[in-house]
């Protein structure tokens, strides 16, 4: 058995992972476009999600290796947070569907848990894994931050809870000591939840801008806390030495 739970002489191709996640994300993609009768526009942004997170795995994960069964869950619930992101900037444009967009974005909630059911199951947890998984939900929080504000049900503000991630990590090319690894935290992953709870809610038809406002405000004071509380961690640990 190799680290993915999987016989040594079972490897399947990544370029065919890869494939059938294009396949996933063409036909979501198509059916989306099709629906909402949707520009280029949508098309470009889809397939430039998709392209970005297949070089990425390209990039960190070794082609000699099989892509295990967990994270083949994560490429499935990609597909669908690629479409859903791509289409957040024209929520408003849904009407009806926006109800479909709502249970979709819930499904994809669902989902979040079943690639790390699959990875204890099969003893195939990995920190590529982890990482894979942690910024496919950074991704689709800022997607449907975008959705709440094309929908008018928030203001700019609200984007703060998709971009806090990335300042992070645009931060810590500057700051090398924001690199070292951070212990689990089940706070982290509670304030993880509930952004995209408080997000998935916000965009359904039926919630009005001021209850969707203050829950989303709520979030974000609790996502400020988190990070505040894992900066504080990294920096009493960090290299004195490391000056940048």
């Amino acid at each position: 058995m190799d680290s993915n739970g999987q016989s040594a002489s079972f490897r399947v191709p990544l370029a065919l992972d890869l494939a059938w996640g294009f396949g996933l994300v063409l036909i979501l993609g198509l059916a989306a476009g099709w629906l909402a009768d949707l520009s280029l526009i949508f098309h470009a942004v889809t397939w430039l999600l998709y392209g970005t997170v297949a070089g990425s795995i390209m990039h960190y994960w070794p082609a000699a290796r099989d892509f295990g069964w967990a994270n083949r869950a994560t490429l499935l619930r990609t597909g669908l947070v690629v479409v859903l992101v791509a289409l957040a900037p024209f929520a408003d444009q849904l009407a009806g569907d926006l109800w479909l967009y709502g249970s979709l974005a819930v499904l994809a909630l669902i989902l979040d848990g079943f690639d790390g059911k699959v990875a204890r199951a099969t003893g195939s947890q990995s920190d590529f894994g982890a990482r894979f998984d942690m910024e496919l939900d950074a991704l689709f929080i800022l997607g449907l931050s975008v959705a709440v504000l094309a929908l008018d049900k928030a203001g700019l503000w609200v984007l703060a809870l998709g971009m806090m991630r990335y300042a992070f990590v645009a931060a810590s090319v500057l700051l090398h000591w924001l690199n070292t690894p951070l212990p689990e935290s089940f706070r982290r992953k509670t304030v993880c939840v509930w952004q995209i709870v408080t997000l998935v809610v916000a965009v359904l038809p039926p919630v009005n801008s001021l209850f969707a406002s203050t829950t989303l405000a709520t979030a974000l004071a609790l996502l400020a806390w988190s990070f505040y509380l894992d900066v504080r961690w990294l920096y009493r640990r960090r290299d004195p030495n490391d000056i940048c």
